[in-house]
């Protein structure tokens, strides 16, 4: 889950939301908002998780919630643009980084789609060697992070000054919608481990445990790590490497690595981030093709892709297919803003239908065992399931033109299905 999570985010948006404001506090309160939304829906996940310790995570919740519909609408809507979308986002950020550091100058594309291909062939040799390469990665980014924090606080380079709010030219409400996707992208990948939930032992125990620690350590790593950023760098300096030109040579926390060790840390923190991106996009990679094998069980999608590899027990054939759709989301796409775009919108959409169902499942199934029952409810998962429609709502008006086509690809969903429904026999016991 932690390997999820910190991808390239922690290290990209920064300076993008640098620019929407010049205020820390600001800045401060968004990411401790993004925390506080990311553990609400932990709280109310881990209860939905486990009630259906399958794997497909949001893919269960919204089948037993809502039906096989709203399943296949999502299923569909994540097969084909979400999770492909992710994991290549997340692997350009990757290339990104390498070639400059290892001198390399052909098309990036091909290094790119290299590695989604690699990286699905460790995941289709067996869970537990991707999960245990994951978790040595997640070990080094994770450590590199805190190292950030820790040479800033010894080396006392900063200044108290930066945290002084500039004049703010836009109302605060007008560039809430940048600073909170920015944020919520980083903070993106706590829900993913309920995609493997059918292959966690003792899911009754562990599910709550991962969820809701995962989650809180993120929350306290991010706002140190944007503390220290602040504390390093001013404000209007920081949003300066949003320029797509200076981003070529450095991002914030190589400069600020710069300034605090000498021109080895923009090598050193580069190389963390190929580590921190590499890592991710191995565990996006293993989460996302269980919900298109868990569909394709339930009848929702060809049979071919609930195949189980005979030898390692993974479902290789939806890892393959997702591998070709990121490939060719790479080769098309191109730009990490259209890929992260898509994903995050879309799956806001359903984040917060599948908080809702946590109520349906209150009221319809109440006799249903509950190994963990959600903290604060009903008003943690109310809240949870408020944040996500306000997001999807000043996306919209952020920026509707975008939006209609990811709607138009969720809505064509609706119409597959009731082909699909009319053609394929009953569902499988």
């Amino acid at each position: 889950m932690i390997g999820i999570i910190i991808g390239s985010g922690i290290f990209k948006t920064p300076s993008e939301i640098a620019t929407a404001t010049q205020s820390p506090l600001v800045v401060l309160l968004c990411w401790l908002a993004g925390g506080v939304i990311a553990l609400f829906g932990a709280f109310t996940y881990a209860e939905l998780a486990t009630m259906f310790p399958q794997s497909g995570g949001v893919y269960v919740f919204l089948r037993e919630g809502y039906g096989r519909g709203m399943a296949f609408v999502f299923g569909w809507t994540y097969m084909l643009v979400s999770k492909p979308a992710a994991a290549a986002g997340i692997a350009v950020i990757f290339t990104e980084n390498l070639h400059p550091l290892l001198g390399l100058t052909w098309d990036a594309r091909y290094t790119t789609i290299a590695l989604i291909v690699a990286l699905t062939f460790i995941n289709a040799r067996g869970v537990s060697l991707g999960a245990g390469v994951a978790t040595v990665l997640t070990a080094l980014k994770v450590l590199a992070l805190i190292a950030i924090v820790a040479l800033a606080l010894v080396l006392r380079k900063g200044s108290g000054d930066n945290f002084h709010a500039a004049p703010s030219t836009q109302p605060l409400h007008l560039v809430l919608v940048g600073i909170m996707s920015g944020v919520l992208w980083t903070y993106d990948g706590w829900s993913d481990v309920g995609a493997i939930a059918g292959e966690i032992k003792q899911p009754d125990r562990k599910l709550p445990l991962i969820y809701m620690g995962g989650t809180i350590f993120i929350s306290g790593l991010y706002l140190a790590v944007n503390a220290v950023y602040i504390w390093m760098m001013p404000l209007p300096e920081m949003a300066r490497f949003a320029d797509p030109e200076i981003a070529k040579t450095g991002n914030v926390a190589s400069a600020i690595v710069t300034s605090l060790v000498g021109s080895a840390g923009g090598a050193a923190i580069m190389l963390v981030i190929v580590i921190s991106t590499l890592g991710s996009t191995l565990g996006s990679i293993l989460t996302g093709a269980r919900v298109t094998y868990a569909q394709s069980r339930d009848a929702l999608l060809f049979a071919f892709l609930s195949r189980v590899h005979p030898r390692f027990g993974t479902p290789n054939v939806a890892l393959w297919c997702q591998c070709l759709l990121s490939c060719a989301a790479v080769w098309f796409l191109e730009s990490f803003g259209k890929m992260a775009g898509s994903f995050v919108f879309t799956m806001w959409i359903f984040y917060g239908l599948a908080g809702a169902t946590i109520f349906i499942m209150r009221a319809k199934r109440p006799d249903l065992p509950r190994a963990y029952r959600c903290f604060g409810y009903p008003v943690v998962p109310l809240l949870f399931v408020a944040s996500s429609v306000m997001m999807t709502a000043l996306s919209i008006m952020a920026d509707w033109k975008t939006c209609l086509t990811w709607i138009g690809v969720l809505l064509a969903g609706i119409p597959v299905y009731l082909v699909w429904s009319r053609i394929t026999p009953p569902q499988r016991p």
